[in-house]
Parts: C-alpha cells; sequence; structure tokens
C-alpha cells in the first residue's frame, strides 16, 4: 500500500519560507528576492541564519506587485510609484487607477483584456522569435524582425518613462 504525498495548507496568518511563498505565487525564489531590492513594500522578516519569513502582509505586497508587473504590464519604476501612492490594498482589491498622464500615453479603454496590453503583446512576440529559434537559423529576415521588434520596445518603453518623470515633477 503506498501512500501518496499529503499536502497541508498552511493558514493565511501563518509565516511561509521563501520556498513556500514562491511555490503559492507560482514564481522562481530569485524573483521574491529581487522584488526585495526594489519594493519597500517588500520586507520578509530575516531569522538570524539569513532564511526569509514571510507574513501575511508580505505575501499580499508580493500579489500586488505580481499583479501590477505580470498581469497589468507595469514597468518596476511604474509599478513601485502606483505602490506608493495607493497602497498594496488598492491595487489588490482591484481599486489600483492609473494616472491621467499614464492613461494619455496608453488608453486602457483600447484595451478589452490585459491580454491587450500593448507591452504584454510585444512581450509575447519577442518571446515567439525567440522561441522560434531565430537565433540558430541566422536568416536575415528574422533578425530584421527582432531588430523591429526591439526598437518598438524601446519606444514603448521611453514613452513611459516620460510620462513617469513628467508625474514626479
Amino acid at each position: 500500500m503506498s501512500s501518496a504525498p499529503r499536502t497541508v495548507l498552511k493558514s493565511e496568518t501563518a509565516f511561509r519560507s521563501i520556498g513556500e511563498a514562491a511555490k503559492e505565487l507560482s514564481l522562481p525564489t530569485h524573483v521574491l528576492r529581487f522584488w526585495e531590492t526594489k519594493f519597500t513594500v517588500l520586507k520578509p522578516v530575516k531569522r538570524r541564519d539569513g532564511r526569509r519569513l514571510y507574513r501575511p502582509e508580505d505575501m499580499d505586497a508580493a500579489r500586488a506587485i505580481q499583479e501590477l508587473l505580470h498581469t497589468q504590464g507595469l514597468t518596476i519604476k511604474g509599478a513601485q510609484k502606483l505602490l506608493k501612492e495607493q497602497g498594496v490594498q488598492t491595487v489588490l482589491h482591484g481599486e489600483a487607477r492609473l494616472g491621467h498622464a499614464v492613461q494619455e500615453v496608453i488608453d486602457p479603454g483600447q484595451f478589452t483584456s490585459p491580454a491587450a496590453n500593448p507591452v504584454q503583446k510585444l512581450q509575447k512576440t519577442v518571446n515567439d522569435v525567440v522561441e522560434s529559434g531565430v537565433f540558430s537559423t541566422g536568416e536575415a529576415v528574422e533578425t530584421d524582425r527582432l531588430s523591429s521588434l526591439l526598437s518598438e520596445l524601446d519606444s514603448v518603453k521611453a514613452r513611459l518613462d516620460a510620462v513617469l518623470v513628467k508625474d514626479a515633477a
């Protein structure tokens, strides 16, 4: 008789190791460590031996960061600004609103779903090109397409950065 491993669910109020937190968020642990360096709202407790323990508020912060970066397609700088201005709970409850200047550059009304976000579309296209093996074939047509996509991505980033600088002023 073989026994299948049981999954023990932790309480919402329980602390989580970085591995448990990463698994719950479906992220690699290095992403959480990186986010700690970029987002002041994410401050897990560190034990004397250096191990991180994610409190419920840290899990909320990580979920909010994930929502802004991965679902809404914001840049790290844009997500930092939104979290600073509106807070984690506002993002988690879907009440966060992009500033007026950001809406002028990227009008959210033109998107029917998060997947229609132009930055996410561009990221998907670049990923598709890389996965297609363009680098192994060396075909000039694919290289030109990738160069064009990179140029477009640089343009989108420059417009977003300009908006963020304008808002900060």
